[in-house]
C-alpha cells in the first residue's frame, strides 16, 4: 500500500519550510506512524553525510538530516536525492543520489530536468511503498514561475505526484497576506487546484488581529489557514539557509558566563560559506557570544576567529584579502589570539593550496598559519566519523605535507593539526562532542587572555537539538488545525478554486 504524501512549500526561502516539516515528522513519529522526510531537490552549502543503500556516504541538505532526526531515522541520501551547492553565482556542483556529477550553470540545467525528474519520482514513490507517510519540502518559492519549467520540488514535484500543497508564509518579513494570496495567483490553474491551504508562521502579538485578514484571505482564494505559529527566538539551531546567517549577527542566545568573563567568537562569513551551522555547537555555551563578521576591525574586539568551510575555498580566500581580513586573522594569531579553521577555512590557514579542482586556479599561498599544503583531487571524501568522537568530512582538499603538531587522532590518524593557538580540521561537528568542545574552549580561553571563563558542566547539543525539535513540534500541535492538515495526505482538496484575477490570457 503506497503511504500518504503532503508537500509543505513556502512564500518565500526561510519562511519556515524546514521547521513545519521538521515538527510534522516529530508529530507522527510520537504517534508511532513511519515517517520520512523528502526534499527533491535541494539549494544548500549545509550538507551532511549521509549512507545510501549500499552503506556508502553521499550529501544530502543538513535540513534532510535534521528532519529525519525528528522522525527517529538515521540520515539517508533517498531523503534528498538531488542537491545544488552553488560555487559561483552563476554555477552550482550538482550532487544526485549523493554523488557529485558535475557543475551546471543555471541556463543549462533545463538539460538535465527529465533525468532527475526520474531519479525524484523513483526515490519518492520508493519512500511511499516504504513508510506510511512522507512529508516533502519545497524549495525557494512556488512562485518563482520563471523557473517553473525546471521545477523539480515545488508544483513540478506536486503534479508529477498529485500531491496536496500548505503553503507557509512569513509574517515577520511584512506582507505575508499578499505573499499566500500572490504564490496561488501567478500559477498555473492545474498547480493552483494543489493548493489546499496556509500557514502563517513566526507571528508576535495578538491572534485575534489577524483574524479579519485570515478571513479575507479565504473569502479571496476559497482556501483555509490552518493555522497561525507564533513567533519562537528558542528556534535558531540548523539555520539553513543563507539568509539566516546575516553578516554582524549573534548567533541564538547566548546564557550568561558561569565564570566573570564572556568568551567573544567571530566567524568570518565568506561569501561562500559551507556548513555554518558549525558554530552553533560554541553558541550553546554559556557566556560563548558568537557573531558573524565580515570586516577586518572586528576581529580586533574578538577572543576568537573561526574561518567556517567554503565551497569555493580559493575565491574566498581572495576574498579574505581584498576585505583586509585575511591581515587581521594573521595578526590576530601571531599575537597569541585563537583561530580555528573548518575544512575550507583550515585549507586557507595552511602555506599552499594546489588547486585545479574547484577554481582552477593551480598554486595559490594561503595564510601560513599553519605549516601544511593542500591539493585538490577530483573524488571528494566523504566520510562520516562514529566512534567516540563523531563528525563528518566533505571536501576535495587533501592534506600532503603537514609539519604541525597533531591536534587530535582517530584510531591512529592525525584529524586535526596545531601550532601555538592556531587549530585545523577537515571535520565538520566536531564541536558537537561535549567533552572536547569544552576542553577546547577552556584552552582557548586561556590563551584568548580570558582567565575568568569557565564552561559549563552539562551542555548537550544535542540534547539542544532534540528539544528544538520537540519545541516545534509543540508549537504544530498547539496552534495549528493538525486533523485538517494530516487530512490531506490522502491527495488534494477535490474542488480547490482557481484564482482569475489579474492572470493573463
Amino acid at each position: 500500500m503506497t503511504g500518504g504524501a503532503l508537500l509543505i512549500a513556502g512564500t518565500t526561502s526561510d519562511a519556515g519550510k524546514s521547521m513545519v516539516v521538521a515538527g510534522l515528522c516529530r508529530i507522527l513519529a510520537r504517534k508511532g506512524i513511519r515517517v520520512a522526510p523528502f526534499k527533491a531537490q535541494n539549494m544548500s552549502n549545509n550538507s551532511v553525510v549521509a549512507l545510501d543503500s549500499d552503506g556508502v556516504g553521499g550529501e544530502i541538505g543538513r535540513a534532510q538530516a535534521m528532519q529525519a532526526r525528528a522522525a527517529g531515522l538515521a540520515p539517508s541520501v533517498r531523503f534528498n536525492p538531488v542537491l545544488l551547492k552553488p560555487g559561483s553565482d552563476r554555477t552550482s556542483q550538482l550532487i544526485v543520489r549523493g554523488r557529485a556529477v558535475g557543475v551546471v550553470g543555471a541556463r543549462d540545467y533545463i538539460t538535465h530536468r527529465d533525468r532527475l525528474a526520474a531519479v525524484v519520482a523513483d526515490e519518492l514513490a520508493s519512500l511511499r511503498e516504504e513508510f506510511d507517510a512522507v512529508i516533502c519540502e519545497g524549495a525557494g518559492s512556488p512562485a518563482e514561475i520563471n523557473l517553473r519549467a525546471t521545477d523539480l520540488a515545488n508544483m513540478g514535484l506536486a503534479r508529477a505526484a498529485n500531491l496536496p500543497v500548505v503553503v507557509v508564509g512569513d509574517i515577520d518579513r511584512g506582507g505575508v497576506l499578499a505573499h499566500l494570496f500572490g504564490t496561488v495567483a501567478v500559477l498555473e490553474p492545474e498547480d493552483q487546484k494543489l493548493i489546499a491551504g496556509f500557514i502563517v508562521n513566526k507571528f508576535r502579538g495578538d491572534p485575534s488581529l489577524l483574524t479579519p485578514g485570515l478571513d479575507q484571505l479565504a473569502a479571496l482564494t476559497g482556501r483555509p489557514t490552518y493555522g497561525v505559529l507564533p513567533y519562537s527566538d528558542e528556534l535558531w539551531l540548523e539555520a539553513e539557509d543563507s539568509l539566516s546567517v546575516a553578516p554582524g549577527g549573534l548567533v541564538g542566545r547566548p546564557g550568561p558566563p558561569v565564570g566573570s568573563q564572556w568568551l567573544r567568537v567571530a566567524a568570518v562569513r565568506l561569501p561562500r560559506v559551507s556548513n555554518s551551522t558549525d558554530v552553533e555547537a560554541l553558541a550553546c555555551e554559556p557566556g560563548v557570544e558568537v557573531r558573524w563578521i565580515t570586516e577586518a576591525a572586528e576581529v580586533r574586539d574578538a577572543d576568537i576567529v573561526v574561518l567556517p568551510g567554503s565551497k569555493a575555498t580559493v575565491a574566498d580566500l581572495s576574498w579574505l584579502r581584498e576585505r583586509g581580513l585575511a591581515d587581521a586573522v594573521v595578526g590576530h594569531a601571531r599575537a597569541g589570539g585563537p583561530v580555528l579553521g573548518i575544512c575550507g577555512g583550515m585549507q586557507m590557514l595552511c602555506r599552499q593550496i594546489e588547486d585545479t579542482v574547484e577554481s582552477g586556479r593551480g598554486a595559490v599561498t594561503g595564510l601560513g598559519l599553519l605549516d601544511a599544503d593542500i591539493v585538490f583531487a577530483p573524488e571528494k571524501v566523504l566520510q562520516p566519523w562514529n566512534g567516540p568522537l563523531r563528525g563528518y568530512e566533505i571536501h576535495h582538499g587533501r592534506v600532503t605535507r603537514c609539519a604541525e603538531q597533531i591536534w587530535f587522532e582517530v584510531d591512529g590518524t592525525a584529524q586535526g593539526f596545531v601550532r601555538d593557538s592556531v587549530f585545523g580540521t577537515h571535520w565538520h561537528g566536531l564541536m558537537d562532542n561535549d567533552d572536547f568542545r569544552r576542553g577546547w574552549l577552556s584552552r582557548v580561553a586561556d590563551a584568548a587572555g580570558r582567565s575568568g571563563f569557565r564552561v559549563a558542566a552539562g551542555i548537550s547539543v544535542a540534547e539542544r537539538r532534540d528539544a528544538q525539535l520537540d519545541l516545534m513540534a509543540d508549537l504544530l500541535t498547539a496552534h495549528l488545525d493538525l486533523d485538517a492538515v494530516l487530512g490531506l495526505m490522502g491527495g488534494p482538496p477535490v474542488e480547490a478554486p482557481v484564482i482569475t484575477v489579474g492572470r493573463l490570457p
